[in-house]
């Protein structure tokens, strides 16, 4: 063996662990599962160009995350944030209106579970990604403040990086890093009011009832009970349409009025998981009898009830999730 072979051996043991939480840190930062990766690859790249400067002043996992968050400020740059159309600033739709798609908007996209917890940890206290971390509410937020308040909250506050720490990493005073983040933190709190309230648990039985009850009623294209599901106050956003609505009765005109199923078994349903959260692939039958991709559904769940869904209809977000464009018959 090569010395030179050793040596990529030896760094890809030591940087190959990190892949799930450094693609959940990028997301963090930049919104996008897509980019991450290849931000992450960016950072493996570089890390490996300097690896043989690496004198352990650190551990791997500072010195991957230092190049990682500065990977992603590089690559945000002037581009435009990703957001979902609840942060686009208007007002909820009336479900009468138009569903109008705005090209030049770069939309958030969801984490699939499995990109971040490949396995899982024999104690969830033994995660190093936390689910409430990459909730998609936390992310949405995220994505209003700017580049270098995003990385300093993070490390902060994510991370539980020492201001000395994060001064060191991103080149800045002790003193910018405490004040960026004071306004972070501000304004983080105005965006996401939810977020010191603890999530429901999946393993609750009235949990999976609730989202059993969901599926079902989709399956039967019963938009009754869907809504019997949903918070009174429920919003629904479907991406890339920049519209969104909230209510029960909008949403309940929003379903009837625009979802192309017309009975029973058009809708199927698989689950996934994403963002930590519960999230379901539906596929619509065609005129053929065949189910094929139509839209990916993220949910929040509150109180014992739906809160907040986001209908992706970009579908090539099922093939990132694992999933078939098709299901086959039966």
């Amino acid at each position: 063996m090569s010395l030179a072979t050793s040596v990529d051996e030896t760094f890809m043991e030591l940087v190959e662990p990190l892949r799930g939480e450094l693609t959940a840190h990028c997301y963090r930062m930049v919104g996008s599962v897509h980019d991450a990766e290849d931000l992450v690859q960016e950072t493996y790249l570089r890390a490996w160009k300097a690896y043989h400067n690496f004198e352990n002043r650190s551990s791997v996992r500072t010195w991957m995350y230092q190049i990682a968050t500065n990977a992603c400020l590089s690559a945000l740059g002037s581009k435009h944030r990703r957001t979902l159309p609840t942060g686009v600033g208007q007002p909820s739709g009336p479900p009468t209106g138009e569903l109008a798609i705005r090209q030049e908007v770069a939309w958030l996209e969801p984490l699939p579970d499995s990109v971040v917890w490949q396995r899982a940890a024999q104690d969830p206290g033994e995660e190093i990604v936390s689910r409430e971390s990459v909730r998609l509410a936390f992310i949405a937020a995220l994505q209003h403040l700017t580049p270098p308040q995003r990385a300093v909250l993070i490390l902060r506050d994510v991370l539980a990086w020492q201001a000395s720490e994060v001064a060191a990493a991103l080149d800045l005073s002790v003193a910018a890093v405490n004040s960026s983040l004071q306004r972070a933190r501000a304004h983080l709190a105005k965006l996401d009011p939810e977020a010191e309230q603890p999530a429901e648990s999946l393993d609750d039985p009235h949990t999976r009832q609730l989202l059993e009850d969901y599926v079902a009623a989709f399956e039967a294209y019963d938009v009754d009970k869907i809504i019997a599901t949903l918070k009174s106050d429920a919003v629904w956003e479907m991406p890339p349409f920049t519209a969104w609505y909230q209510g029960r009765q909008a949403i309940h005109q929003l379903i009837s009025n625009y979802c192309p199923a017309s009975g029973p078994g058009d809708q199927r349903m698989v689950p996934v998981r994403a963002n930590g959260q519960p999230a379901f692939a539906l596929y619509m039958r065609g005129d053929d009898g065949v189910h094929r991709a139509f839209q990916l559904q993220q949910l929040e769940l509150r109180d014992g009830r739906v809160a907040h869904v986001v209908a992706y209809f970009d579908t090539t977000l099922f093939a990132r999730f694992g999933l078939p464009e098709v299901l086959p018959a039966g």
